[in-house]
């Protein structure tokens, strides 16, 4: 099995491409072109406009091409368009039976990965695809759920498929040690099984620490880190609320060899220390950044993030990194998202407005702020070559950032 095991690097992929979750690194950062926040009074130019089905997968981009991945009726539908005009290329559709349990939206909540010339997909209901890019055609899915006996929790599967080199890993969440599983990216047979931990509603992400390459998942029990090719757990941190109707969603964020994890329901932030595969608490609070579901990001040794419950009207905070001690708070500034892109924080508010400031730890200064989108815009954006695709449950909107 390890021999067979390739890395693949990330500069493989061209810097202003977005083809995963939370972009080319997984840290919702943007590194491409800069970007322009001196709007026409209208707001940021509108390049094309459709109109899509539930869910909360973001967009992904890559080779001047998007994958969308909504429900429409009784079907999850995965479809590739062309980026720069929104016109269809081709369309792939599987039916499903999902229902929320709590009323909520009922499409998919995972983001598609795109890879090797694939697209990946994880379904609410559990059910990981793998297509052609270039045609659309399906080359192999599994079932997750009955394979592994997985329960059904609170809003089905979300987590976002981590592509590193040739497996394709995910919280799935199963029981007899299927809690996280790795496929091989070509035929979809298992490759390795590790843990039983539940599944949460964050994604992975794969760091270099000291030249070693890890995983870091967020289960529904705490950090677990894992070596990629044959799936060793290489250390475990329990991270969790004592309640049971609580989620963790927030993204782990890995910067030099120290990790922040954050989470709501009374659990708090904690930046960890990795080292001689063991953790050192470097500081913990709840009163300082408790994600809710949008991942913070992290620059020039700040966090910028929200605190705070979704249904309470977060905060938005930037935090020094190494000492947990809060430089600015905006307090009741509502739900979102924030992206980084160069030395701008793109905002976007669950009630659709766009928000630019600058990535400052002095002060929280808008530079330009317009509603793009009717409420409630759940999905974070994705963000190539200067041009930001947004969406909510009806539609999916492209905005022109580039500076002219």
């Amino acid at each position: 099995m390890t021999g067979s095991f390739i890395f693949l690097s990330s500069l493989t992929t061209p810097a202003q491409d977005w083809p995963q979750f939370l972009g080319p690194s997984r840290n919702g950062v943007y590194a491409g072109a800069p970007l322009n926040a001196a709007w026409p009074k209208g707001g940021p130019p509108v390049v094309w406009k459709i109109n899509v089905g539930q869910g909360f997968s973001s967009p992904v981009v890559a080779k001047g091409r998007l994958i969308l991945f909504h429900r429409v009726q009784n079907e999850e539908i995965i479809e590739c368009l062309d980026a720069r005009n929104g016109k269809k290329i081709w369309k792939f559709a599987y039916p499903t039976n999902y229902r929320d349990d709590f009323g909520f939206d009922e499409g998919p909540r995972g983001t598609p990965s795109i890879a090797g010339g694939r697209v990946y997909t994880f379904g609410a209901e559990g059910v990981l695809h793998c297509l052609d890019f270039e045609t659309g055609k399906k080359l192999w899915s599994v079932d997750t759920h009955p394979k592994f006996h997985v329960r059904k929790g609170f809003f089905g599967a979300a987590c976002s498929p981590l592509v590193e080199g040739d497996r394709v890993i995910l919280n799935i969440g199963g029981a007899d040690q299927a809690g996280i599983v790795a496929f091989d990216a070509k035929s979809g047979n298992v490759v390795w099984k590790a843990t039983s931990d539940e599944a949460s509603y964050s994604s992975p992400v794969a760091a270099t620490i000291a030249g070693v390459r890890y995983l870091f998942f967020f289960t529904r029990a705490g950090l677990v880190v894992l070596e990629p090719s044959e799936g060793k757990v290489i250390g475990q941190f329990p991270w969790r609320s004592r309640n049971n109707a609580s989620v963790n969603a927030a993204v782990p964020l890995v910067v030099g060899n120290q990790i922040f994890l954050s989470a709501s329901y009374d659990t708090g932030a904690v930046l960890l220390q990795w080292g001689d595969r063991n953790f050192s608490k470097v500081w913990t609070s709840d009163e300082v950044l408790s994600n809710h579901y949008a991942s913070s990001v992290f620059a020039n040794g700040y966090l910028f993030g929200f605190h705070g419950r979704q249904e309470y009207g977060p905060s938005l905070r930037s935090v020094e990194w190494q000492s947990g001690k809060i430089a600015w708070s905006v307090e009741d500034f509502k739900a979102g998202t924030v992206t980084l892109a160069g030395d701008l924080l793109l905002i976007m508010k669950e009630g659709g407005e766009l928000v630019i400031a600058p990535a400052s730890a002095k002060e929280f200064r808008i530079v330009a702020q317009s509603k793009v989108l009717p409420p409630s815009v759940r999905a974070y954006p994705a963000i190539a070559e200067g041009l930001l695709y947004v969406r909510n449950e009806k539609s999916l909107v492209c905005l022109d950032l580039k500076k002219k």
